[in-house]
């Protein structure tokens, strides 16, 4: 059956051709949009990409040669059928083989055959499309749980994982915020002998020092003001497991001298105890500061250091491997797609250009929530420039000025009446969703039936010429 959500672009410079087709088109059950000649087929791919170009040859300034060029030296693979004239099967074959077009058709074009022809091209672009995503996840030679990436940088880091994870050593994991350091913590856990006992972590710059020796150590009952109960520390807890010690450089300098000699023990005791308990635990630590620097300041104990530092491992900010940024898109929009009930498919070709040209200072961490609020708005399809916040630095993204608006914004000036107003808001919210009144009435927040009575309320009243354009006028 058609899928109302293929796209499929009507490129032709005879009017009553292209109409013809595009409502051929629609009632086959595809969604349609029509382009006057190749230029024009371009920008309109551009802004919103099409599943299926269908495109006549002969053309003003771009014709249907030009294009298919065109599509071919931007790596576009999106299938394209050609319109040929009668008696045109010699050229429409040569098309095909030279110019990598999907299939040609001849015209008058055969409702049945051009169904068909459709049909069979949207399902060349949907392999398309996972082929493509698959490619990307399988371009290591493995995905180390929400690890992902096949860049050179990556691939050496699979490795050192692999080699320090069966061990028992101390691992130090360094890099910016943001780039996955507690991610990393878990792949060397879930690949040790430990995995089925608990890991345990612990954000060391999040407590004051009163707190973090209880949480880390445990206390008894009344050892201070408040200790109403016995509790059980990190290490306690993760006995025979893995205890990450995040942002270690961060730790107040007197219990870095305690956990010094937790490590060299093997032996903890709670704050308030007598009796030292036994405890065999794995400890990782992480922080996103140079160590070298925060030996210098004194942030760090050189013994401590050393003690930890037996295997570091070194993330790379984002910025380092660009080519993984694709493979990160899929699996995060997997991920938000489940979590908050949409149906995005991707990344129009110029946001993933930006995204892959963006410094990315808050590393993954804030490629998640560029994509987060981006899924939200976007609902389902491809996200577009449109969709990114304006705190992304991409040209054309949402405006930050509050008075700035786009095509998915209004500004309404005092005068209109309530009635006005509301009309135009569900106006752009029904564009924004191509007419979609399910995904309307959510984004509304009213039933799909309250949605249908203002719409057909409005279509019975008939306002008169100076109303309508009252309406109009009150969105900027």
């Amino acid at each position: 059956m058609p899928n109302p959500q293929v796209r499929v672009l009507i490129v032709d410079d005879d009017e009553g051709q292209r109409t013809l087709l595009a409502q051929m088109t629609a009632s086959l059950g595809f969604a349609v949009a029509t382009a006057s000649d190749g230029e024009d087929a371009l920008e309109h791919h551009s802004a919103q990409s099409a599943d299926v170009i269908v495109t006549d040859l002969m053309m003003p300034r771009m014709d249907g040669f030009d294009l298919l060029r065109m599509l071919e030296s931007m790596g576009d693979r999106t299938p394209t059928i050609v319109l040929t004239g009668v008696g045109g099967i010699e050229q429409g074959i040569s098309v095909v083989h030279d110019l990598k077009a999907f299939w040609f058709l001849e015209k008058p074009v055969q409702p049945n055959m051009f169904r068909a022809l459709l049909e069979r091209a949207a399902a060349q672009k949907h392999l398309i499309n996972q082929t493509d995503i698959l490619n990307r996840q399988l371009s290591h030679q493995g995905i180390l749980g929400d690890i992902v990436g096949g860049s050179a940088v990556m691939r050496q880091l699979y490795s050192a994982i692999s080699q320090v994870a069966p061990t028992s050593a101390s691992v130090l994991i360094t890099g910016e915020s943001g780039t996955g350091k507690e991610l990393v913590a878990r792949a060397v856990h879930r690949l040790s002998p430990r995995s089925g006992n608990p890991f345990i972590a612990i954000n060391c710059a999040a407590m004051p020092e009163t707190l973090i020796e209880s949480e880390l150590f445990g206390h008894e009952k009344g050892a201070f003001t408040g200790a109403v109960e016995r509790h059980t520390g990190c290490f306690e807890q993760a006995h025979n497991g893995t205890v990450l010690l995040d942002e270690i450089a961060d730790m107040p300098i007197g219990t870095q001298a305690k956990l010094l000699r937790v490590l060299e023990d093997g032996k903890v005791r709670r704050l308030g105890g007598k009796n030292e308990l036994p405890v065999n635990v794995r400890v990782i630590a992480a922080t996103n500061r140079a160590p070298e620097q925060a030996l210098k300041e004194n942030r760090l104990r050189e013994d401590l250091f050393y003690r930890l530092n037996v295997f570091h491992l070194t993330l790379p900010p984002l910025r380092e491997r660009r080519e993984d940024i694709p493979a990160i898109c899929d699996a995060i929009l997997s991920n938000l797609n489940a979590k908050h009930h949409c149906h995005v498919s991707g990344l129009h070709p110029e946001v993933l250009a930006h995204f892959q040209n963006a410094p990315w200072p808050g590393n993954i961490r804030q490629l998640r929530n560029v994509l987060e609020r981006a899924t939200i708005v976007a609902g389902q399809g491809t996200i577009l420039i449109r969709h990114l916040p304006a705190d992304a630095n991409v040209p054309g993204s949402a405006p930050a000025a509050p008075q700035s608006i786009d095509e998915d914004s209004i500004r309404i000036r005092v005068g209109p009446q309530l009635s006005e107003v509301e009309q135009g808001y569900i106006d752009l919210v029904l564009k924004h969703t191509n007419n979609n009144k399910t995904r309307a009435a959510q984004i509304l927040g009213v039933s799909l039936r309250t949605l249908h009575n203002r719409v057909r309320a409005v279509s019975e009243a008939v306002p008169e010429k100076d109303e309508m354009k009252g309406a109009a006028n009150c969105l900027a």
